[in-house]
Order: structure tokens, then C-alpha cells, then sequence
């Protein structure tokens, strides 16, 4: 990254307009970027592999982990993406991802995923898929085995059991127990009546500081120089049956160019969906902007287009978090956050490890 470009980068901003300065560059952000940089540049002109990285959300270190370890042994970027976000869909403690995600206002979990592939620039996804535990691997034989990018609701549990995967029940006695005390709770004009405060198990209220959002996205450059990525998420919590967020939709929750660099959002899907943030990124990347420049300016770009009043804060801030990740062909990486206090996964081929996102507002 040139000096000019290295100046323009910011940690955090006062206003989306403002422009950061390079102290700004330093907020919630390490020097291991440029270091992963000087890495892989030195060798990509040569026949010596790549250093590998993988970046995904917060709840992604298991994933990065995973994804570089099948990397490293010859696997496709797009298989190991997947193979890393598969942990956490089936961890029934991750409330925002696959078995265990809290449900829509029905009581029943909808799952949504996307899969876009570098090399081939293919992709594939699905969205208020019910009952299906890894939707990330529908999505990607959505991709390969049809004709279509997208598949929704009944068609795609159909198309899913078609190639064998079986119907689950995927709330979990923990996810159910939270939405019913979200039902219970949420109106005085209702027929539903809470039980006793001291019946509410903390386990169960502990959650109704913020509504519940979460996805897991994770991005993969491997030792080739190939790209791939892979969004999946059981979106808002409690949200109307059939609500399909950012997370399936390609150019939204994520977006790959095999010759510029992948990038993918978590977050509140909304605000991503009206902007169409990942691809931009990925077209920002393109003409030479930093990994995390990129994804501060997109939020900048959210911000400013942010206009209703419900999502603003008295001082006209919006009032939402969204997190971006990107890395490009070269092996920079970096993620920023709507809000500062952020944290993102990433493996660049010697450590896996949490870092600080740089943060729009303070």
C-alpha cells in the first residue's frame, strides 16, 4: 500500500464524512497487514506458495483454524471456508449460526448462507431455509448442481433433501427457552403471561439487553493465490417468518473477484442490503484501496445514507452496528465496525488470532 494510501486509512472518524488522519489508521488495528503484505509479495511473483489467510467474524477462530489447515494440505479455498464455518453451524452454543440460532417470531429457525468461489466466480445460496443443519453446504451444491444462484423457503428444504440432507429440529431446548420468554414478555395486551422473575433462568435473561443479531462470515486466500467465501447466519432473532437478511444475497453479505480480493459483512443486514457493501468493497479494493480503508469507507457510505429516524441516535449517528472483513490477492486483510469494540478472527499463516476492528464512531 502506497503512502498516500496508507494516510487515507482511519481507524474511527467523527463524522462519515470526515476524513482520518494516520494516527487514525493505528485505532483498533496491528502493523500485521502490511506484514502479512510484504510476505506474500515478495513470493507471488515466484513458484513458492503463497502465506495463506483466512479472516472471518469474531466467532470464527475455529473456522480460520480449520480453513488453513485444509489449505495448507491442498484443498479448495471454497471447501475450507466452508469446513471452518461448518463448526459453528453445528455448535448448538453459537445462538446466531445454524443448530441452536435463536428463531423468527413463530418459534421456528430459518438459516440463510451464500458460498461464492474465486477461480471459477461462481456462486450459490439459500435463504429461510427450515429443519437443514449445515446451510453453507446447500448453498454450495446450489452453485454447483443447478442452474440458479438462489433458492428460498420449501424449494430450497426440498432441493436440500433431495441430495440427502436430513430434516432436523433445529431449536435447542436453550434457543426455545429464549424465544419464549421473548413471547411471554413482549406485550402487556396480549394473552401470554410471564413467569415469576425469580423462575427466569439468568442463562435466559442475559439476552434481552440488545436484540440478538450474528452470522459467521469467513474469507480464504490460499497458497495459489485463489479466493473464496462464505456467509451463514440464523439472521435477526425473532424476525418475521420468511425475513431474509444480507447473509444469502451475493454483492450484500459477501462478494469475491478472484483477481482483487474477497470481502463479507456481519451485522445488521438491512443497512448492507441497501448499499450492496461487499461488492463495493471488493471494486474499492480494485482501485488500490487498503483491505480496512475499504471497508471504512462502505461505512462511511452506510452512515451517510442512513436517514430514518428510528435508526439514528439523537446525534445522528446511526444507531446499528455492521462489521465489515475483506482481504485482497495480495494477502492484506483488515476489518472495521460501525461502533468501536469490535473484534474479528484472522490466520495469516503463522498465528490464528482475535484482533481490534477499526471502528467508524467512537
Amino acid at each position: 500500500m502506497g503512502e498516500k494510501a496508507r494516510e487515507r486509512a482511519g481507524g474511527k472518524a467523527g463524522t462519515p464524512a470526515e476524513a482520518p488522519t494516520r494516527r487514525e489508521f493505528l485505532v483498533g488495528v496491528s502493523a500485521a497487514p502490511v506484514l502479512a503484505c510484504a510476505a506474500s509479495s515478495e513470493i507471488s511473483g515466484g513458484s513458492m506458495p503463497r502465506r495463506p489467510v483466512a479472516i472471518a467474524s469474531a466467532n470464527g477462530l475455529r473456522a480460520t483454524a480449520k480453513a488453513i489447515e485444509l489449505v495448507r494440505s491442498g484443498h479448495d479455498p471454497l471447501d475450507a471456508a466452508i469446513a471452518g464455518v461448518n463448526i459453528v453451524e453445528g455448535d448448538p452454543n453459537d445462538i446466531s449460526v445454524g443448530y441452536g440460532g435463536l428463531p423468527n417470531e413463530d418459534g421456528v429457525v430459518e438459516l440463510d448462507a451464500a458460498v461464492m468461489h474465486g477461480p471459477t466466480h461462481r456462486c450459490g445460496a439459500v435463504a429461510a431455509l427450515r429443519g437443514i443443519k449445515y446451510p453453507s453446504k446447500v448453498a454450495k451444491l446450489v452453485m454447483e448442481r443447478t442452474d440458479h444462484v438462489l433458492l428460498v423457503g420449501e424449494g430450497a428444504q426440498r432441493f436440500a433433501v433431495a441430495h440427502g440432507f436430513p430434516i432436523e429440529n433445529l431449536l435447542t431446548e436453550r434457543a426455545r427457552k429464549i424465544w419464549l420468554h421473548w413471547k411471554e414478555t413482549r406485550s402487556a395486551i396480549d394473552d401470554w403471561l410471564p413467569p415469576p422473575p425469580k423462575e427466569v433462568d439468568p442463562e435466559v435473561r442475559r439476552f434481552f439487553g440488545e436484540r440478538v443479531t450474528g452470522t459467521i462470515h469467513c474469507s480464504v486466500l490460499d497458497t495459489k493465490g485463489d479466493l473464496a467465501a462464505v456467509t451463514t447466519t440464523s439472521g435477526l432473532a425473532f424476525k418475521i417468518p420468511g425475513r431474509v437478511g444480507d447473509s444469502p444475497i451475493i454483492g450484500a453479505g459477501l462478494y469475491v473477484d478472484n483477481d482483487i480480493g474477497a470481502a463479507g459483512s456481519t451485522g445488521r443486514g438491512e443497512a448492507n442490503l441497501a448499499n450492496c457493501s461487499c461488492a463495493m468493497i471488493v471494486e474499492w479494493m480494485g482501485r488500490g484501496m487498503h483491505p480496512m480503508e475499504a471497508c471504512l469507507e462502505m461505512l462511511r457510505r452506510v452512515a451517510k445514507h442512513t436517514k430514518e429516524k428510528r435508526l439514528l441516535r439523537p446525534d445522528g449517528r446511526p444507531n446499528f452496528q455492521l462489521v465489515f472483513y475483506a482481504v485482497n490477492k495480495n494477502g492484506e486483510y483488515g476489518a472495521a465496525s460501525m461502533w468501536k469494540g469490535r473484534k474479528f478472527a484472522v490466520h495469516d499463516g503463522s498465528s490464528n488470532r482475535l484482533e481490534d476492528c477499526a471502528y467508524l464512531f467512537e
